[in-house]
């Protein structure tokens, strides 16, 4: 079985903690370190959060760096109505066993890909892409050293989810949303258009929540509350489940349908502030970019269920 070698910069937030989940339960996945971001809560919540999922699916190896405080030029601005005032939902969170790794997340990712071969280390993206802007800046370098940048985030035909035209981990940071999708580096974004047809069925969360073990239930503990919050305050029925599409394409790209693209973010309308503009009328041959346009949504949550089944003997308790 071929390993990636994988970067996850997030801010967790209920979707991003069952990609984490997801990621630390994938043997063929080497996760070389998880960085966090404000987001949908703030830093220091998105770093605990981190390592709390860390501990319950007993991956102490993986170390956690914090990253940056807030956007680019923005005022931050959270998700807490739809991740819980502490980003976990219903799970009860608790101050993690193993500390935060030394030194700040922009740095531990410019020596992490850059100690490897060009390449060789894709980074997952779920959150603002603050912290990817910071170390672009910092390594002009980095954008062409990275390998795949597996992003979560932007809207075509679906519309927004924070505004009219914009989804919020694009939203939240636009200018340094544009600088990445500028730098050159090798794309592939997951936007509402494909994770909208990933849901959280009744089905799906009692086939994971089945399985028992510490990293299972609190991906259905967080799956169900993602569940009443759809219904309370979208209106909607089964919530969408975001971020671990990302994991989920690194591990089965077969999943998803993608295409080439050119990918530009809107960031001087407050209107249409983080507004993705995917053009599709490009020559392939040269896109960078690459759009999700179909997921399969049973495929996904087979994966997680299967991944988290199999990881069983390694999980740790939850506090």
């Amino acid at each position: 079985m071929t390993t990636r070698s994988l970067i996850i910069d997030c801010d967790p937030g209920v979707d991003d903690a069952v990609g984490l989940l997801l990621a630390f339960a994938a043997p063929g996945l080497e996760l070389l370190a998880i960085t966090t971001v404000g987001g949908n809560v703030p830093v220091e919540a998105t770093a605990r959060n981190a390592r709390i999922m860390r501990q319950i699916a007993g991956r102490e190896d993986v170390p956690v760096y914090a990253g940056a405080e807030r956007p680019l030029v923005r005022e931050p601005a959270g998700a807490g109505e739809f991740h819980g005032l502490e980003g976990t939902g219903d799970l009860t969170v608790f101050e993690p066993g193993a500390p935060m790794a030394q030194g700040h997340a922009v740095d531990a990712m410019i020596a992490i890909v850059m100690s490897r071969p060009a390449g060789e280390v894709a980074l997952s993206v779920m959150g603002p892409m603050t912290n990817v802007a910071l170390a672009m800046r910092k390594e002009p370098r980095l954008a062409a050293h990275l390998g795949c940048v597996v992003a979560m985030g932007g809207a075509r035909s679906e519309g927004g989810n924070i505004t009219a035209s914009a989804e919020f981990n694009i939203w939240a940071d636009p200018d340094a949303a544009a600088e990445v999708f500028a730098s050159g580096c090798e794309m592939i974004v997951m936007g509402l258009d494909a994770t909208h047809q990933v849901r959280a069925t009744e089905d799906r969360i009692a086939a994971i929540e089945a399985i028992g073990t510490p990293a299972a239930e609190a991906t259905a503990s967080m799956l169900r509350f993602s569940h009443r919050i759809e219904r309370e305050i979208v209106r909607g029925e089964d919530p969408p489940l975001h971020d671990p599409c990302t994991v989920a394409w690194l591990l089965k790209p077969e999943l998803f349908t993608t295409r080439p693209c050119r990918i530009e973010v809107e960031t001087a309308s407050d209107l249409t502030r983080g507004h993705t503009a995917v053009e599709f009328r490009i020559d392939p041959a040269t896109a960078r970019h690459h759009w999700a346009t179909k997921a399969d949504g049973q495929g996904v949550f087979d994966l997680i269920t299967a991944k988290l089944k199999a990881a069983a003997p390694q999980q740790g308790a939850v506090g």
